[in-house]
């Protein structure tokens, strides 16, 4: 095959990667924004959940920057590459150039990297400033990572304290939740409103994720990490532990109901008596949950 037919089919391919990308990943993104107000990730699905804060829309944004910049540069070092081989081929060219250095070559591979790199920077450290700076918050949710589940904790309101172990496939079906995902209780928190989650574990180290809300912390135990969020829309958010945490890694689903400000109250009254002075002992706690996950 020529150089010419080589150039022709990778050029083909790179315009329907590039398309594929472009349109059909800007529908499979839609399609993850539910109607009925569940938002997860879908079958087939590319790209980011919807996003739901300003940070994960920021990260959204930060990311197809960065794929636009590297492509612009994967093309152009194809292009450099075909011109190479077209253009100083033992046919074409039959007498060798015995240049070794070019100062302006030097020069302008050495520069253009830095120029790269500082452009990438400046949004990079902005959006790290973004993520780890905790505005003031509306209220304080405390997650504590336990095998296999999570316990949640309110210590804006009495300490109150329950725990959020995944539903069977049956359960979640009947509750409308995706496989997986569905938990049998979950936070909730209200909308428009900068919620703290101090974020530990009880045994081994896991992590709380929520893609829609470009939150993603560990869980270590006798440390506390900090992060927040500030949610836009209402609606059922569902995450993942994101931390090999043991052979039941993949069944501690996060669930985060995001209200308004009097669904909210109302729902803080309910929890504050169903919830108020309930102590479960770990070990009785995860005896019960064997035998459903077995």
């Amino acid at each position: 095959m020529s150089l010419n037919k080589i150039f022709n089919t990778v050029t083909a391919g790179l315009v329907t990667f590039l398309f594929t990308l472009l349109f059909g990943g800007a529908s499979a993104l839609a399609d993850t924004l539910h109607t009925d107000g569940i938002h997860s990730a879908k079958p087939d699905q590319l790209g980011f959940m919807e996003p739901a804060t300003q940070v994960m829309r920021d990260i959204v944004d930060f990311h197809d920057g960065l794929l636009i910049m590297c492509i612009v540069v994967c093309l152009f070092v194809l292009a450099l590459m075909a011109y190479i081989f077209i253009k100083f081929n033992a046919k074409a060219n039959p007498t060798a150039s015995t240049t070794t250095h070019h100062t302006g070559l030097e020069i302008v591979w050495t520069t253009v990297p830095i120029i790269i790199l500082l452009i990438i920077a400046i949004p990079s450290f902005k959006l790290l400033y973004l993520e780890d700076v905790i505005p003031e918050a509306d209220l304080t949710v405390k997650a504590i990572g336990n095998q296999w589940y999570w316990t949640y904790e309110y210590p804006d309101h009495d300490d109150f304290s329950f725990d959020s172990s995944m539903l069977s496939d049956e359960e979640a079906a009947a509750a409308g939740h995706p496989r997986l995902l569905g938990t049998d209780t979950h936070i909730v928190v209200p909308v428009n409103k900068t919620v703290r989650m101090i974020v530990t574990a009880n045994d081994v180290i896991h992590a709380w994720a929520m893609p829609a809300f470009g939150v993603k912390i560990d869980a270590v135990p006798g440390k506390l990490n900090e992060t927040w969020f500030n949610v836009e829309r209402e609606g059922l958010y569902y995450g993942q532990c994101s931390e090999l945490c043991g052979k039941d890694h993949g069944f501690m689903p996060i669930m985060v109901e995001v209200v308004s400000q009097e669904k909210y109250e109302a729902w803080i009254v309910k929890a504050r008596e169903e919830y108020a002075g309930i102590k479960k002992d770990n070990l009785t706690r995860v005896a019960a949950m064997l035998p459903a996950q077995q």
